[in-house]
């Protein structure tokens, strides 16, 4: 049987809830981990429309990027507009799930998606996330007193990692010392059967880490030694850089998104020369004009993402940055329930699952120029 705790356990490991941005709101909205699921559906808005659809199809799961309940609410009363929405969610044994900027950030994420979608090759993130800094910590232990130091050790916050606790490294080891002459007339070189104790913990947790190790080795001067885990490029982040199969002008790549993303009533436009030759290419799904000055400063040919905006354009192009296309946003994220339909399946196999093909952009009128 497969539950709704299952498939959680899985969109948490392909897209971790702590990539998302301090202010999102990710996971599990409504429902019962403990129910048995057979159907899932993934769509980027759980509209009114998305829910009718997940309840006609009786789904047990709606899997969504974007957070029905992003900002503070103080009621979910069904005479509310989202607050109906979850009652009949729940009334009808369908649960609601959000993967947000924590699928923007994973690798692969949003992004990546959308990078397969124009045959792109990724060659790494537009803006990386930087990876938690961590203390590394070694110490030398009486064997005697291992048990003892390490459990103190967890308790203050060592050893902890994504999915996994109490994590350490020991390896057996003999440790030598010689008494200095006040403490006594024996001299000669002592041995002394030990452990070299390895445990990584957060910097937050020094202090505690370091009272802990004091308050139980039985040295009143325990010899350790701490360093900090350097900073190392990462495949996580914002965006996408990558390279175009053969340069191609910007007209042509433009019309390259047309084909590849789902039409939308906001279409593709682009700003910059048509006929300008790009091949190193940027993308971001969603609204990304916060990162115009990335995509300029890696000097890459044109950057598309969404709701981009005339003024903050202008200045960029002024600037002598990089061409931009800009596509609806609900277009340029829906790659990515292919994707975490694709993750969903391949661990759960026996789910039956699907994309809805609803257009939840709110654009739906476009006049002809």
């Amino acid at each position: 049987m497969t539950t709704l705790a299952d498939l959680i356990g899985v969109l948490d490991a392909a897209y971790p809830p702590a990539l998302a941005e301090p202010w999102d709101s990710v996971g599990l909205v409504c429902g019962d981990p403990a129910e048995e699921l057979t159907r899932v559906l993934f769509a980027v808005d759980a509209t009114a429309a998305v829910v009718d659809e997940a309840i006609d199809w009786r789904a047990q799961a709606l899997v969504v990027h974007h957070p029905l309940l992003l900002r503070g609410v103080d009621t979910v009363a069904a005479s509310t507009p989202k607050g109906a929405l979850l009652h009949r969610l729940i009334r009808s044994g369908c649960a609601l799930f959000t993967a947000h900027t924590n699928a923007d950030s994973a690798d692969p994420g949003v992004s990546d998606a959308l990078a397969a979608a124009l045959g792109l090759t990724v060659t790494g993130p537009l803006d990386a996330k930087p990876e938690s800094a961590v203390d590394h910590w070694v110490i030398q232990v009486p064997r005697t007193h291992t048990d003892a130091v390490l459990a103190a050790l967890f308790a203050a916050g060592a050893g902890r990692r994504e999915h996994a606790c109490d994590c350490a490294l020991r390896v057996p080891a003999t440790g030598q010392f010689r008494p200095t002459p006040e403490q006594g007339s024996l001299t000669e070189l002592q041995h002394v059967e030990e452990d070299r104790v390895e445990v990584t913990a957060p910097p937050a947790a020094r202090s505690a880490v370091l009272a802990a190790l004091r308050a139980a080795h039985p040295s009143a001067d325990p010899a350790y030694h701490i360093s900090e885990r350097a900073q190392l490029p990462s495949s996580l982040g914002i965006g996408r850089v990558g390279t175009l199969p053969e340069p191609e002008s910007l007209r042509a790549f433009t019309e390259r998104v047309g084909r590849a993303l789902p039409p939308t009533a906001w279409g593709v436009r682009a700003a910059g020369d048509p006929d300008r030759t790009v091949y190193t290419v940027a993308v971001c799904g969603g609204a990304g004009d916060s990162y115009l000055g990335r995509a300029a400063g890696l000097g890459v040919d044109v950057y598309l993402t969404s709701d981009l905006r005339h003024h903050p354009v202008d200045e960029h192009l002024r600037k002598g940055g990089p061409a931009v296309v800009d596509a609806a946003h609900w277009a340029t994220e829906f790659p990515w329930c292919a994707q975490a339909e694709t993750v969903v399946r391949t661990a759960l196999p026996g789910l039956e699952t699907r994309v809805s093909t609803l257009r939840t952009d709110p654009w739906t009128v476009r006049a002809p120029g």
